[in-house]
Parts: structure tokens; C-alpha cells; sequence
């Protein structure tokens, strides 16, 4: 089961320089600003800064559908011919993320939270 489209990551060369875009952008400071990633909150959405993620294939936004078993969903699109470009992964508090590339280039990527 899916509850949409809550979480869109930004893959980013430059925090310093992104950070402020963002937060004129949202009309908000991040709530996390790490090295290694920024989060927003806005609007119901979380839109997130990652700087590691060229290297992980991202080539522009991903959006995060967030689902009920990461792992379940994650079979089924790799079933259904999507590549697998980052498998889940644990990024603290019991959340995963994973993403594939689906035939057409585009990124699509699945989040878990811990259940409550």
C-alpha cells in the first residue's frame, strides 16, 4: 500500500549554495542540516538535499512514494522491469529508502517509515 508522494529528494554539488535556494524557496529553515543531508518540512511535503546524490545515480529530483513494505513494493518493480539503483537502505530511526530507474530514465524511489 502506498501513501503517495510525501518526500522529494534533491540531489545537490553544494549544500552551502543550495541551502538558501531551498529555504527562499519554502519560506522555511531546514529542520535537518547535515553534511551528508538537509530536510525541509513544507506544505506536507519533505524535500530533502542530498549531496552524495550524483554518485548514487541520481540525475535530478526524486520523488519518495511513501508505502506501507518497502521491500514487498521494491520486488515488485524490479519484477516489472525497473532497475535497481539503490536497494534499502537503513537512514537512522528505522527508516528505509531504495530507488530504481524505470524504463524510461526516470527515478522513482520508496519510503518506509518505522511502524509505529
Amino acid at each position: 500500500m502506498t501513501a503517495g508522494v510525501q518526500t522529494i529528494m534533491y540531489p545537490v554539488k553544494d549544500l552551502e549554495k543550495a541551502k538558501p535556494l531551498f529555504a527562499a524557496l519554502l519560506g522555511v529553515e531546514p529542520y535537518a542540516d547535515e553534511p551528508y543531508y538537509v530536510g525541509y518540512k513544507a506544505a506536507g511535503q519533505d524535500v530533502g538535499l542530498d549531496p552524495n546524490g550524483h554518485a548514487k545515480g541520481m540525475t535530478g529530483p526524486v520523488p519518495y512514494w511513501h508505502v506501507t513494505d518497502l521491500r514487498e513494493r521494491l520486488a515488485a518493480l524490479v519484477a516489472a522491469g525497473a532497475e535497481l539503483l539503490q536497494d534499502a537502505q537503513d537512514v537512522g530511526g528505522g527508516r528505509l529508502i531504495a530507488f530504481v530507474r524505470d524504463a524510461d530514465g526516470n527515478l522513482v524511489g520508496l519510503l518506509q517509515d518505522r511502524a509505529a
